[in-house]
This record gives C-alpha cells, sequence and structure tokens, in this order.
C-alpha cells in the first residue's frame, strides 16, 4: 500500500514567504521544492492586462513528499490559512521516494 504522497501546489507570487513559512513550521523528513511557474487558466481572476494578453501568469510551485495523514493536515492548514487565496494544488501518490 501506497502512503507517501506529493502535494504539488501553484501558488501566487505574493504568498511565496507566507507558504514557505507555513511548510516550514510542518515536519517533513523530505523538506519541499520550490520553483517559479507560468500558470495557465481559464479564468483572468487577478490578471494584470499583460497576463491576460499573453494567458499566463508567474507564480511559485512547491511540492512537498508526505504521507497520506500529512498531506492531510498540510491541506487543512492551508484552506485554513489561505482559503479564498487561490493556491492551486494536487495530491498523487509518490510510487518511489530515495537519494543516491
Amino acid at each position: 500500500m501506497i502512503s507517501d504522497r506529493l502535494v504539488i501546489l501553484n501558488v501566487p507570487s505574493a504568498l511565496e514567504e507566507a507558504v514557505v513559512d507555513c511548510l516550514l513550521t510542518l515536519e517533513s523528513e523530505h523538506g519541499f521544492s520550490s520553483f517559479p511557474v507560468n500558470a495557465h487558466h481559464y479564468e483572468n481572476k487577478g490578471l494584470s492586462l499583460a497576463e491576460q494578453v499573453t494567458g499566463r501568469q508567474k507564480q511559485i510551485c512547491f511540492q512537498i513528499n508526505v504521507n497520506e495523514a500529512g498531506a492531510e493536515l498540510l491541506l487543512h492548514r492551508l484552506q485554513q490559512e489561505f482559503s479564498g487565496s487561490g493556491i492551486q494544488y494536487w495530491v498523487a501518490p509518490l510510487l518511489v521516494s530515495a537519494e543516491i
């Protein structure tokens, strides 16, 4: 049974530091990654005119490896602290996690 999860978050750039602080307070033996991404979405909420023209919005993507309970805790915490902020997330089973 797979119990590890990969939680992927697309976060508006303005919330980067707040989300980093939130993730750092959660116990995760694997840490997390963050990197800039271009998010594409059919809704134009909160997009500048330039972003509307190009069809992309600069955001920060976070990836964190947690167990199933950790994923639930993380999402609950994000919903409490960032409700209505436009953070998108995906949770996927993690088949392999190792260090080389």
